[in-house]
């Protein structure tokens, strides 16, 4: 009886430290999507480099793999160039994994400024809690089967 007792204050300990770092940093999580669509529209080169983790990857709707700060931060600054228009990502919803992992999920559409069609797609970001704070780990772009 006494382990049934220690597993159930286990688990209940640590939903209810879930539960608080829900509450608090899913406004974070949804904040730091939010400067990083913005450091995009400004091609702020400096500002995309601080949201990610050294090792951070992103995976294109291309097929493109990006892997490591630097990678990331020419790839995104070239496909901003390349894909001109408005992007707009919109967290949908923020799932913990544990208190310092989190999963966004987010549409992500960019309208075509030039007479093309707008992209509509779907990212995903892994972000990891740090010294610094919430920091980008990994993206995922898809374009949605049609």
């Amino acid at each position: 009886m006494r382990i049934i007792a220690a597993l159930l204050l286990i688990m209940s300990a640590s939903l209810a430290a879930l539960a608080q770092t829900d509450s608090g940093d899913t406004a974070a999580i949804r904040s730091l999507v939010a400067k990083y669509a913005e450091a995009r529209e400004q091609t702020d080169a400096a500002t995309i480099e601080r949201l990610f983790t050294a090792g951070a990857d992103q995976l294109v709707s291309n097929g493109e793999w990006r892997r490591g700060r630097e990678s990331l931060v020419k790839g995104m600054l070239a496909s901003s160039r390349g894909n001109p228009g408005a992007r707009t990502i919109a967290v949908e919803t923020v799932r913990f994994l544990s208190p310092d992992v989190a999963i966004a999920d987010a549409r992500y559409e960019i309208d075509a400024s030039d007479g093309r069609e707008a992209r509509r797609m779907w990212s995903t970001f892994l972000a990891v809690r740090s010294a610094d704070g919430w920091k980008i780990a990994a993206i995922r772009n898809m374009l949605p089967a049609k």
